[in-house]
């Protein structure tokens, strides 16, 4: 393992607070969202998965790095974060398994970061003021340098960041015994979702984000999965035109995340920006048909409409962030539908949730029923 030699770095606020620490990964510059996961493991699954992209990512752990990386713990095909901010980045690591340290890996994906920062103090700032945009640098020194490079720096609302992460071409995953056949729109879906299909018997074919329902319907598929994504989900157009058309046919469907706030769009319910969002692998969440409780893994900067789906005639509340009572779950009522906000295939995270790919699998199984009849 080459010696890293640190340098000074900077993080920049939108509001204008600095900090100062040491560089990690690639010497750079990256800005982009800023967000903080409480997740105390599963560091690479977060830095790959597609609904991070081009959001600075700021660890809460104390130490990110110690046990290295390997390539079956990510959930896309390239690192999708901007930019890393931690307390404790190590360059040695301790797994036996581990294929390389966190560092080799950020410096081949490009990925520019800062590290021995007092996280427990921008964590408390940003829950405060709320999300905003941030800039790191291992490069730049000058702060009005910087200011100008932040100010490049999108909004997150009314952003459409799905193209950026689809799949351009259509691709299939084949079990051994096929029982069921998925349609999968990919919004920025996981590896591990598809995962959870494979290990049930589906066979899953995954289509760009922009593709008309019309095409995916030639593949005949049983049912459709909405994937979670990145971006604003009322920027979503395409997809929300499709969900419309799966729902007119009545075809079974689950929504992940972004799949759940699609499903919300397309039956009029807004969505809109959180303070802070939720992400990390702690949130308890509670199902209102079982009254059980369950700890998921989340990741989202963007809420449906609570009072909306409320009062929706066609949609009920099935699941609710005990933190906050906002919505984590919804059905709808005359519809093979349904949807969670959080990451029931628990990449990284909790098994707690997993029981909803047999909720959909079940779903399957009855429709294919009832064509049969």
């Amino acid at each position: 393992m080459k010696k890293h030699t640190a340098t000074e770095a900077i993080l920049l606020l939108e509001d204008g607070t600095v900090y100062k620490g040491k560089s990690l990964g690639k010497i750079g510059t990256s800005g982009g969202e800023l967000c903080f996961n409480t997740g105390m493991t599963g560091y690479q699954e977060i830095f790959t998965d597609p609904s991070y992209y081009g959001q600075v990512v700021v660890n809460t752990v104390s130490h990110v790095g110690n046990y290295g990386v390997q390539t079956e713990e990510v959930e896309s095909d390239r690192v999708q974060i901007s930019a890393l901010v931690c307390k404790d980045f190590s360059h040695h690591y301790s797994r036996k398994t581990a294929e390389g340290s966190l560092q080799e890996y950020f410096e081949k994906a490009g990925i520019v970061g800062i590290c021995e920062i007092d996280t427990r103090s921008l964590v408390r700032h940003i829950r405060d003021k709320g999300a905003m945009n941030a800039i790191v640098s291992s490069e730049i020194t000058d702060i009005d340098e910087l200011r100008n490079r932040l100010a490049e720096v999108p909004s997150m609302a009314g952003l459409e960041l799905s193209s950026r992460v689809s799949t351009s071409e259509t691709y299939d995953l084949k079990p051994e015994d096929v029982k069921f056949r998925v349609a999968v729109l990919d919004l920025g879906v996981k590896r591990n979702s598809l995962n959870n299909f494979m290990q049930r018997g589906c066979e899953v074919k995954v289509f760009p984000y922009n593709t008309p329902f019309e095409e995916m319907e030639k593949w005949n598929p049983d049912g459709y999965f909405i994937s979670n994504g990145p971006g604003d989900p009322a920027a979503t157009k395409e997809a929300v035109a499709s969900v419309k058309q799966i729902l007119a046919k009545a075809k079974p469907m689950f929504g992940i995340c972004m799949g759940h706030q699609i499903l919300a769009q397309a039956n009029g319910i807004a969505t809109y920006k959180m303070h802070n969002g939720h992400r990390g692998l702690n949130h308890p969440v509670k199902n209102l048909i079982t009254g059980r409780s369950e700890i998921t893994s989340q990741n989202h900067g963007f809420v449906v409409d609570a009072e909306q789906v409320r009062n929706h005639p066609e949609v009920e509340v099935t699941h609710i962030n005990l933190n906050d009572n906002t919505i984590e779950g919804m059905r709808m009522k005359t519809k093979p539908a349904f949807s969670v906000q959080y990451h029931p295939e628990s990449s990284p995270g909790p098994h707690d949730s997993e029981y909803l790919f047999d909720d959909f699998v079940a779903l399957l199984e009855q429709s294919k029923n009832q064509v049969k009849l």
